[in-house]
């Protein structure tokens, strides 16, 4: 992440002109991920990698469970839309307010507001199906 940090100090002085500095900084950390995975010729699994991380930070449940629905959350939110998937990674993961996390991705308040509840509406239809398939064994379409 040094090369983050390069990245932003050497943009520093036209970022205090912008209106949302925060917001740039945020795009240029997103960028530089996607450019190290491509670097390393993979395309970004941030979330799956992360859904391995929070099985293993709980050594109290059982481990296949914990990865097993660590991997189905964090999968159902990696094909939530970007600004959906940013929304709710900010307002959920990290802890940001809506007013904190508009501020940051540049948004109203009520456009992020909006954005999480149809995330959080298409996370729980597909979390809904993906937990039926592993019931029965069947897609229920």
């Amino acid at each position: 992440m040094d090369l983050t940090f390069d990245q932003v100090m050497d943009r520093w002085p036209r970022m205090l002109q912008m209106e949302n500095l925060e917001g740039y900084a945020w795009t240029i950390l997103k960028c530089r991920i996607i450019d190290m995975h491509r670097r390393r010729q993979r395309r970004p699994q941030l979330m799956e990698t992360a859904a391995f991380e929070a099985a293993l930070a709980d050594p109290a449940e059982d481990p296949y469970d914990t990865i097993t629905d660590a991997i189905t959350l964090y999968g159902a939110v990696a094909d939530l839309s970007e600004r959906q998937r940013d929304a709710i990674l900010l307002y959920y993961g990290i802890g940001f307010t809506a007013a904190e996390a508009a501020k940051l991705m540049g948004n109203e308040e009520a456009t992020v507001r909006s954005q999480l509840r149809t995330g959080r509406r298409r996370l729980a239809r597909t979390l809904k199906l993906r937990c039926l398939e592993h019931t029965d064994g069947k897609n229920p379409s």
